[in-house]
């Protein structure tokens, strides 16, 4: 491949997973134990729920069962972006819920402050940055587009010229800036603060234990791996991507594996090269969009563009090295910076992330209101698993809250069909948001009949 000499040193480990501090592994759960809630799941959402439960009531007795290590999956190698959206965007939530978007855009920003509030409230070290974000316009129709965005003091449109003396490209027609919007941090470093924060508030976690059993015993409910089971009377599913232990909840989920580069640290003449004083995070206008930011040692990731389903919904740590994406993916990379040609790239990777229908989390409860879920987040769920952990414990405490009375919150997504007409339909729709970028973003009839029946995408 064209790229392979500036790849084939790279590390398959996630960059942010590649630290010789990590801490160390908890015991697995052995035996039968009791608790007044378990939490299933130990990345992002799993963790808020825990942390959460326990500021709620610090009395409290919170398990937390983790299937492999705290923050190993998306968690700890998704590209940092904590963005103040619970809707996947503006847009997306608007033309779903339009009558709720400013109440949802208020909660997004509530959200986003108190995550940073959390963060200081625990002395979590996570190399967190209120940079905001950057969409930048590859093309004259983005730029276009971004120009008839709504703009304010903290949303500001940048023409070509400001665009760039932001950050120095050739491809960037335009952007736009969210000053506030969006946070950057160390995501493998946040999952770690986050489980700290857990164990100092007295919540039990227990890795390498997947659960393998949940049903109900009269009054309360039985949670059980292959060496143990905990017996509590509520239960928090934060599983996502991951073969919901409800049945009635894995139609609305599709695994798709998304990859990411990591280059070797910039040099000072590098990075000016680029500007990027601002050290924004940034996300392309395409609809197969690139999503890229700077390290804390001045490093670009470089990831997104390929979301790739497998036939079955399959899922499968094979499938987190893709030679042909990291070589696309590099390419892309320097059509953007050629002042870089010739950087190497420290780190490949990739794994599997849940998305849903309208792209963004739902939620939903079972077993008469004992067992509360929050699934679907398609990536952005660095910030909003917050937001979904606080509806899990709403549900959880059964009385109803401004989250638990949004739509949004009240109303599932449309639910994929079964192969192979799932593979059929992700596969026609993959090829036709690829033609619209190559044509202006004009979208075709297929496009068209799902925006009609709420099933478009346009991020």
């Amino acid at each position: 491949m064209k790229y392979d000499h500036l790849l084939a040193d790279a590390s398959t480990t996630p960059f942010w997973l590649d630290t010789k501090d990590r801490p160390g592994a908890l015991e697995a759960l052995a035996g039968r134990v009791t608790a007044d809630l378990v939490v299933v799941g130990g990345g992002y959402s799993g963790l808020w729920t825990a942390l959460m439960a326990k500021e709620r009531d610090p009395g409290r007795d919170v398990v937390l069962l983790e299937a492999n290590r705290i923050g190993w999956a998306a968690s700890g190698r998704n590209g940092g972006f904590c963005s103040s959206s619970l809707t996947h965007g503006y847009d997306n939530g608007l033309s779903r819920w339009p009558g709720e978007m400013d109440t949802l855009e208020r909660l997004g920003r509530e959200n986003l402050e108190e995550i940073e509030a959390t963060l200081e409230r625990y002395g979590i070290e996570c190399d967190w940055r209120r940079t905001g974000e950057l969409a930048a316009a590859t093309a004259e129709w983005q730029a276009e587009e971004l120009a008839s965005a709504p703009t304010s003091e903290d949303v500001v449109f940048l023409d070509r010229e400001a665009m760039q003396a932001e950050v120095a490209s050739p491809t960037y027609h335009g952007g736009l800036w969210d000053k506030k919007g969006c946070a950057i941090v160390d995501p493998a470093r946040l999952a770690f603060g986050l489980r700290d924060a857990c164990l100092r508030l007295g919540v039990r976690i227990h890795e390498k234990s997947p659960v393998s059993l949940l049903e109900r015993a009269d009054t309360v409910m039985r949670v059980g791996t292959d060496h143990g089971v905990v017996v509590a009377p509520k239960v928090a599913l934060a599983t996502n991507v991951f073969p919901n232990l409800l049945k009635r909840v894995r139609p609305f989920i599709v695994p798709v594996y998304d990859y990411a580069l990591m280059t070797e640290p910039l040099s000072d003449a590098q990075l000016a090269s680029i500007g990027w004083a601002n050290r924004q995070g940034i996300g392309d206008s395409a609809n197969h969009f690139h999503y890229y930011r700077l390290s804390a040692d001045n490093r670009i990731l470089w990831g997104g563009y390929d979301a790739v389903y497998h036939f079955g919904s399959k899922i499968s740590s094979k499938l987190d090295q893709r030679p042909e994406t990291f070589d696309k993916l590099a390419g892309h990379f320097f059509e953007t910076f050629p002042q870089l040609d010739g950087l190497k790239f420290s780190h490949k990777w990739g794994g599997v992330i849940d998305t849903c229908s309208r792209f963004c989390a739902f939620f939903g409860t079972a077993h008469d209101g004992a067992v509360a879920y929050a699934a679907g987040y398609t990536g952005l769920g660095v910030g909003a698993t917050r937001f979904g952990a606080d509806v899990m414990l709403d549900l959880l405490a059964g009385e109803p809250t401004e989250r638990t009375e949004l739509e949004m919150v009240r109303t599932k997504p449309l639910p994929f069909p079964p192969e192979p007409f799932k593979w059929f339909g992700i596969t026609v729709t993959d090829r036709a948001l690829a033609r619209a970028d190559r044509d202006g973003g004009k979208r075709n009839l297929w496009l068209r009949t799902l925006d009609r029946f709420g099933m478009g995408f346009d991020s």
